[in-house]
C-alpha cells in the first residue's frame, strides 16, 4: 500500500546499513557525522514505521467494511457505519500527511526555518498587516508543535512591526514554509480611517534554512562588522539598561542582521552569527539555482501585482493563492495559523513544476 509513496523495501535494507553503522564500536569517534548518521536513521525508520501504520489503519477499515456487510441489525449496523466514517476520514488525513512528508526531498527542507516579515508601502496600515502575518505564521508553528523564537521585532511607528526575524525549529520546518516567500496582500476596512475606507496593504514574508554546522560556511571575522545596542520592548533588567542586542554587518555582501532574544550580548552574537551564516548559505543556493535556471535575482516589489496570496476581508472574506489557485472562505480560522491547505497546495504544485 506504502509503495505508492515510497519503497519500504529498500528502506528496510537502509535501516538494517544503519543498524550496522551504529554498532560500530568507533561510531561515535567523529561526533559531527554521527549525529548526521543518527539523524538520516531516523528519517528511514518512520518510512518504515509509516507502512506499518498505514497497514494497520487499512487492516481497520476492512473489519469494519465486513463487519457491516454482516451485520443485520439496523442499530448496531448504523453504530458500525458511523465508526468506519471516522476511520476512513482518519485514514485519509494520515494519508495526506504521509504524501507531505514525501515531498519533502529537497536538501535543506528537513532543516529550521528563519521567516523574516516585512511592511510594504503604505505605513501604519502596511505595518498592522505585517504584525498580523506575523501572529499567523506564529500560531501556526504553535500548533504543529514547533519551537518560534523572536529574534529581533522592530515596532511601528503608531501600529504594528517594520520588521520581525523568527526562528521556528521543528521537523521538516523549512521545507513546510518554503512556499510561504513572497508577497502577501490584505483588503480590509481599515481600523485606522476614521471614514472606515477599505484599504488594500501589502507585507512581505521571507524563509531561509537555518543551516547546521555540518555544512561548512566560511566567514573571516575582518568581513564583520559588529555593532552593540540597548535592546527594546518588554524583558528582563538588563532590557534598555545594557547593550546586549547584536547587529552583524557582513561587509562583502552588505547582509544585515540582528538579534535581541537572548539577555546575554554573547548568546546573541551567536544566534546573529548563526543568522548570518543561513543567509549567506542562501545566498549562495540562489546562485546556483540563477546558472541553472537563469532565474531574475530581484526579489518582488512589495506592491500590487507582485502578490503570491490575497487575503480579503471586505467586502466578502475570500483567501486566494495565486499561485495554486487554492481559496478558503474561512479567514479568521486562517489568520489564526491554519496554513496546511496552502502548504500542501505548493509542495504538490513544486513538485509538479520539477
Amino acid at each position: 500500500m506504502c509503495g505508492a509513496f515510497f519503497d519500504a523495501d529498500s528502506a528496510r535494507k537502509q535501516l538494517a546499513a544503519f543498524e550496522e553503522k551504529t554498532n560500530d564500536p568507533n561510531f561515535w569517534s567523529d561526533q559531527a557525522q554521527a549525529q548526521a548518521t543518527l539523524q538520516q536513521r531516523k528519517l528511514v525508520e518512520d518510512r518504515v514505521n509509516a507502512e506499518a501504520s498505514l497497514d494497520r489503519k487499512v487492516g481497520d477499515v476492512e473489519t469494519y467494511i465486513t463487519l457491516v456487510q454482516e451485520e443485520s441489525n439496523d442499530a448496531e449496523r448504523t453504530t458500525l457505519l458511523e465508526g468506519l466514517a471516522k476511520e476512513l476520514e482518519s485514514t485519509d488525513v494520515y494519508l495526506s500527511d504521509l504524501e507531505t512528508k514525501t515531498l519533502l526531498a529537497g536538501e535543506t527542507d528537513h532543516m529550521n526555518a528563519i521567516l523574516t516579515v516585512k511592511p510594504g508601502a503604505g505605513g501604519t496600515e502596511s505595518q498592522d498587516w505585517a504584525e498580523m502575518l506575523l501572529r499567523m505564521y506564529l500560531r501556526w508553528a504553535e500548533q504543529k508543535g514547533f519551537r518560534a523564537t523572536v529574534l529581533e521585532s522592530t515596532p511601528g511607528d503608531e501600529a504594528g512591526i517594520k520588521s520581525a526575524t523568527v526562528q521556528i525549529g521543528g521537523e521538516n520546518a523549512y521545507g513546510l514554509l518554503s512556499g510561504e516567500s513572497g508577497v502577501h496582500r490584505l483588503v480590509r476596512i481599515s481600523p485606522f480611517d476614521q471614514a472606515a475606507r477599505r484599504h488594500t496593504s501589502f507585507a512581505s514574508a521571507f524563509v531561509i534554512p537555518e543551516i547546521d554546522d555540518r555544512i561548512e560556511i566560511v566567514v573571516k571575522p575582518e568581513d564583520l562588522r559588529v555593532d552593540t545596542y540597548r535592546a527594546g520592548g518588554k524583558g528582563g533588567q538588563n532590557v534598555n539598561k545594557v547593550e546586549t542586542a547584536i547587529r552583524i554587518t557582513h561587509l562583502p555582501s552588505g547582509i544585515v542582521v540582528q538579534c535581541q532574544a537572548e539577555r546575554s550580548q554573547h548568546k546573541n552574537r551567536e544566534l546573529a552569527m548563526k543568522l548570518l551564516r543561513s543567509h549567506l548559505y542562501e545566498r549562495e543556493l540562489e546562485k546556483r539555482r540563477e546558472a541553472l535556471h537563469k532565474l531574475d535575482a530581484s526579489k518582488p516589489e512589495i506592491s500590487f501585482g507582485s502578490q503570491i496570496r490575497s487575503y480579503t476581508l471586505q467586502p466578502y472574506q475570500l483567501i486566494k493563492d495565486h499561485r495554486t489557485k487554492v481559496e478558503r472562505g474561512d479567514v479568521q480560522k486562517v489568520l489564526d495559523g491554519d496554513l496546511d491547505v496552502f502548504i500542501r497546495a505548493y509542495l504538490l504544485f513544486r513538485r509538479d513544476r520539477l
